[in-house]
């Protein structure tokens, strides 16, 4: 509780870490609305301990960007700790992210999907709270079992861990089975540690966050999506989208990260425009520059601003905010039947590949019959055989010699790249 109190100044407001969304210009952003801790965008520690440019492109950091807390994912403790040893000067802080549930972590071995190993838990982060000056902290999600989701959390505060974030979803909550948050899982977990606890998930409007303080008891709120869509989330104070995009573009300018990153949150914060406004939303996605990107958003202030007074009185009276102001979205609800109209899509689809197969087999066939009725001699093989299984043809620009999926197979276990044939895992 000393380091909540002390060096992280008893943070209640919180920035969740999101790769490619929390980077520095957005987390100044935040700050000034409100958000009291922010972390850094998810890092990949072999990554980041062996490439330059990913670490500057990724990490960067000012003196009003405090308090910090960096995250770094990963399953082996030294280059954990190698990654953490750099960041160490300009941080309060290093997260274990143990909440990722996306596919590439699954095949990183890393994220959620560490929660089953128990052990090299416990031995990553007691190697790093016995070999860092700051503290080590955790994010994780829950598993079904209430009972198995506690002990997981004290085997973590047990092993050193002195914060934790608890989103309250499983591994298999994303994308159209996302669902709520279980709040009482949390609340349970609060109750059974003895160092701060950060809520996550559920944080979509300002007068949430009292909810789930009073539900919860927790220290600390961490918000992702909500405020991706609502920067001013935290202030509790209703803004437009194009001032707060102003801000962030003006912040972009001293402090530049990538275009995608800047179209990214600009989607984000107008994504309630973007479906009235058709043309600019093409313009946003097609944009080269960020100048172009400033231009766009120019056109959504003046738009908004000349249909603002007729507009705001409307939507007033149905009780609800105009798109041009910062608010969440919610995700459509996802029927298990496909429509209609999409399965005849697809049906559509599924017959011109069987008669593009048909094509294919008959053309084969006339390819095999040779004059005089003789099968056609099989030609002298013109490639190098597969340094590694030989029996495919070497990629003509691999670098190690390979077919593609050996090649594959290589950049995956030995975390190496090929730029021959384009196979990047993990940069």
């Amino acid at each position: 509780m000393k380091f909540w109190r002390e060096a992280l100044q008893q943070a209640k407001y919180v920035v969740a870490p999101m790769v490619d969304q929390s980077e520095l210009a957005w987390r100044l952003l935040c700050r000034r609305y409100g958000a009291q801790l922010c972390y850094t965008p998810m890092l990949h520690s072999a990554v980041f301990i062996r490439d330059a440019t990913y670490r500057r492109e990724n990490f960067k950091t000012c003196p009003e960007d405090r308090p910090l807390i960096v995250q770094f994912c990963g399953n082996d403790p030294d280059t954990l700790l190698k990654a953490a040893k750099i960041v160490e000067p300009h941080c309060d802080a290093v997260d274990l992210n143990l909440g990722c549930p996306q596919a590439i972590a699954k095949r990183g071995h890393y994220g959620a999907f560490l929660q089953d190993d128990w052990k090299l838990l416990e031995k990553i982060v007691s190697h790093l709270h016995q070999n860092l000056k700051i503290p080590v902290t955790c994010k994780i999600r829950i598993f079904n079992d209430l009972d198995k989701t506690v002990k997981y959390a004290q085997l973590l505060e047990k092993a050193g861990c002195q914060l934790l974030t608890v989103h309250g979803r499983t591994r298999e909550q994303k994308k159209e089975l996302t669902g709520l948050a279980d709040w009482n899982f949390i609340k349970v977990i609060k109750d059974s540690l003895s160092i701060p606890v950060f809520a996550n998930g559920n944080i979509q409007y300002f007068e949430d966050l009292e909810r789930c303080f009073t539900a919860t008891g927790v220290d600390g709120i961490m918000s992702a999506e909500g405020i991706l869509t609502n920067p001013a989330l935290f202030s509790g104070k209703q803004v437009s989208c194009w001032q707060v995009a102003e801000e962030y573009l003006q912040i972009v300018h001293q402090f530049p990260c990538t275009l995608s990153s800047v179209r990214g949150h600009l989607f984000k914060i107008w994504i309630h425009g973007t479906q009235r406004h058709l043309d600019l939303r093409n313009k946003l996605a097609t944009g080269k520059s960020l100048e172009a990107l400033v231009a766009v958003n120019t056109e959504f202030k003046q738009r908004t601003i000349v249909r603002t007074a007729e507009e705001q009185t409307a939507v007033a009276n149905q009780g609800k905010l105009p798109y041009w102001i910062c608010q969440p979205y919610i995700r459509p609800s996802h029927s298990s039947k496909k429509s209609s109209e999409r399965q005849e899509r697809d049906e559509e689809v599924i017959r011109k590949n069987i008669e593009a197969s048909r094509k294919a087999r008959i053309k084969r066939k006339g390819n095999k019959i040779k004059s005089n009725g003789c099968k056609r001699e099989r030609t002298e093989f013109k490639y190098k055989p597969c340094a590694n299984c030989s029996s495919n043809p070497s990629g003509t620009r691999c670098e190690y010699g390979m077919c593609r999926k050996c090649c594959k197979s290589k950049t995956y276990n030995e975390v190496v790249d090929c730029k021959g044939i384009v196979i990047f895992y993990y940069s």
